[in-house]
């Protein structure tokens, strides 16, 4: 063996093993992006739908509020009233939308399939905020996307049980998220470290969700083993785990590759959900699954920026 192959053999290794780190954190980030679907629906048979959301928000924003106030920038007034109407729309609105369809009985990996179009809902809001109008290429896709999740939903459509219009809360949460993403995108705002931004966000949202969670009954935390197990998982799995996976996969491979990554997480959660809770799984499931992150695709495809 010459020298030169000597040479290439700890390369060669090095190599392998980032490839083997980056799809482990990939594995690990889609695995823990589908664990807030499925800690929602198993801590909804413990307690009701805005108690679980209230302490998920209230102690994942009590443990970066320590973070928040010690490290990083100063915090200005005008970066904290942005992150509370953020905070409105991307946590309570959002988490609220698809909650709530799940604890009416909405399929759980039908649930992450309707929120996994943010793309599309990106791409329909742009023009009334930023003037950008839809292209041909992204109606196409977004057609492709609603296609799909028709397809997916008509299996599942069950009147006698779950209310026809539960299955429009996961696509007004997704809304909400996606008025959010564009008003954060059009905010003159400086940048602020997503442990502040977190923060603020968390407990703006938490505030909300207390008076939802009175109106429904109370506030106060259920002493029981299901409960705190699920607000452990929804908060350090769910928020933290998943966010921080994220940010890292975003240092070690591109944009692009993440957010396609992040469109498994639907297949991820109906097998979890059918592990868990015996959720069906259908052939029709599967072929609007596959249609609708086509359409997907080709939306967020076109919204990326063009490289010279």
């Amino acid at each position: 063996m010459s020298a030169a192959d000597l040479a290439t053999v700890p390369r060669s290794a090095t190599r392998l093993w980032a490839i083997l780190v980056l799809v482990l954190l990939e594995v690990a980030l889609v695995v823990s992006w589908s664990a807030g679907f499925i800690g929602v629906r198993f801590a909804h048979d413990h307690a009701p739908i805005f108690l679980i959301l209230l302490w998920r928000s209230l102690v994942s924003g009590l443990v970066l509020l320590p973070f928040a106030l010690m490290m990083g920038p100063k915090i200005r007034g005008k970066d904290i009233a942005l992150h509370m109407l953020l905070g409105a729309l991307a946590m309570a609105g959002y988490l609220s939308g698809f909650a709530l369809a799940i604890s009416f009985g909405v399929p759980t990996g039908l649930v992450a399939l309707i929120t996994d179009m943010l793309p599309l809902a990106v791409a329909f809001l742009s023009w009334p905020i930023l003037g950008q109008a839809l292209t041909a290429r992204q109606w196409v896709g977004s057609f492709i996307g609603l296609a799909g999740v028709i397809i997916a939903s008509g299996w599942s459509l069950d009147i006698g049980n779950v209310p026809l219009w539960a299955y429009g809360l996961p696509v007004l949460g997704t809304l909400s998220l996606a008025l959010a993403t564009l008003l954060q995108k059009r905010s003159a705002s400086s940048a602020m470290p997503v442990y502040q931004s977190l923060c603020i966000q968390c407990l703006s949202a938490a505030a909300i969700f207390a008076v939802l969670a009175w109106h429904e009954g109370g506030v106060l935390p259920v002493l029981d083993v299901g409960f705190i197990g699920g607000i452990l998982w929804l908060v350090f799995i769910a928020t933290f785990a998943a966010w921080s996976l994220y940010y890292l996969a975003l240092q070690k491979s591109s944009p692009a590759r993440v957010t396609a990554i992040l469109y498994l997480s639907p297949p991820v959660t109906m097998i979890w959900a059918w592990l868990m809770f015996g959720e069906p799984l259908s052939w029709a499931m599967a072929v609007g699954l596959a249609v609708s992150l086509v359409g997907i695709l080709i939306v967020a495809k076109s919204q990326a920026p063009a490289h010279s």
